[in-house]
């Protein structure tokens, strides 16, 4: 989705359509506890999510999580990556994994980021 600042919406944000209403040519969609109406010609700025990444997904909340762990995606198997997915889950999460793909997950910390933010902060400390 394209950044809609004058709707508040954004890229990642996930609603529910609640009524289309073809009279008046719009839909109205609920994003969490609030409700936004597209015009049809807008709606091309949407897009159906059956499924969404573990980035995406990241501070949301879903009732069921399914996350499959396969040793052909490696790159994403890092333990940080497992653990948001599976606290994005209110009621159940289920892992579809192979055993090596889960045991590669849990091994592989992600490594050291390189944010630069130590050097940032004394920088924006002698700023001031």
């Amino acid at each position: 989705m394209k950044r809609l600042y004058e709707k508040e919406v954004f890229n990642g944000d996930i609603g529910r359509i609640l009524a289309i209403d073809t009279e008046n040519s719009e839909v109205r969609i609920a994003f969490d506890e609030r409700q936004v109406i597209y015009e049809f010609g807008e709606l091309d700025e949407l897009a159906l999510a059956y499924a969404t990444s573990v980035h995406k997904a990241q501070g949301s909340e879903y009732p069921a999580v399914v996350i499959p762990l396969a040793t052909q995606h490696y790159m994403p198997l890092q333990r940080n990556l497992l653990y948001t997915g599976v606290t994005c889950g209110k009621r159940l999460v289920v892992l579809i994994a192979q055993p090596k793909a889960l045991g590669m997950a849990v091994r592989q910390t992600g490594g050291q980021r390189l944010t630069r933010l130590r050097q940032r902060l004394v920088e924006a400390s002698k700023a001031r």
